[in-house]
């Protein structure tokens, strides 16, 4: 799979989830839920089956200091978020009466540096050869874009608006493969850099969908088996 087919599949994938909820008058619900919980599951198995291995193939002491890095990253992100990343949505902040712009850049730079983590880094060409994580990607981008439009709509925001934004949101994450593949980033001039920075973002993002706390703290047999299959499935990709 070469680099233009993998940048319409992100493109296509989070703008067309977020156009169904225009369509279909499509609303965010505990349906989804699932959805998010295997995306999690199935990231975290990709981060550490293979992408820990592959940026840990070479000893460099720093790769891990981007892996925290782009842990806290996504900690300040979600501060403006809301947490829409793992599956939160939260519609009674009446103070929000405007395009949600915080909410809005934060996903943006949240996907751009997802179709960053896309780059080959050397050792294994993702782009090529590897599927999974553009997998991964794809199916958390489904629920996020949902979520976002749901969240946007719900402040009357104009049509015309709205496309432009889903069209921004959607262009996110191919631009930041684009600009990490031909270097246009002079500071990010190590791939396995980026890819770290991507698999903090990762590993914050999946164990807060896995582990917080459910409702009365009951054990989750549903969620149980859907983690389950989501790292079978991981291993069975790799």
């Amino acid at each position: 799979m070469n680099e233009i087919t993998v940048n319409i599949i992100l493109f296509v994938s989070a703008f067309l989830s977020g156009l169904t909820v225009i369509i279909f008058n499509l609303k965010f619900s505990k349906i989804l839920k699932p959805l998010i919980s295997f995306s999690g599951a199935f990231i975290l198995a990709i981060c550490i089956l293979h992408l820990m291995p592959e940026i840990f193939s070479g000893y460099d002491k720093k790769i891990g200091a981007f892996i925290l890095l782009g842990f806290l990253i996504q900690l300040l992100l979600e501060f403006f978020s809301d947490g829409i990343e793992h599956g939160h949505f939260h519609t009674h902040k009446k103070d929000l009466v405007i395009f949600p712009y915080a909410i809005f850049i934060s996903l943006c730079f949240h996907s751009f540096i997802e179709g960053m983590a896309l780059i080959d880094t050397g050792y294994h060409n993702h782009v090529e050869h590897n599927n999974s994580l553009l997998l991964g990607i794809v199916i958390h981008k489904i629920p996020v874009a949902i979520v976002l439009s749901t969240m946007i709509l719900a402040k009357n925001i104009s049509k015309i608006t709205f496309i432009i934004a889903l069209l921004i949101f959607a262009l996110s994450a191919p631009l930041g493969l684009y600009l990490a593949s031909n270097h246009i980033l002079p500071f990010l001039d190590n791939s396995r850099i980026i890819l770290a920075l991507a698999v903090g973002i990762f590993l914050h993002i999946s164990t807060t969908i896995l582990f917080e706390s459910s409702e009365d703290h009951k054990f989750d047999l549903k969620k149980f088996v859907i983690v389950i299959i989501g790292f079978a499935l991981a291993i069975f990709t790799l």
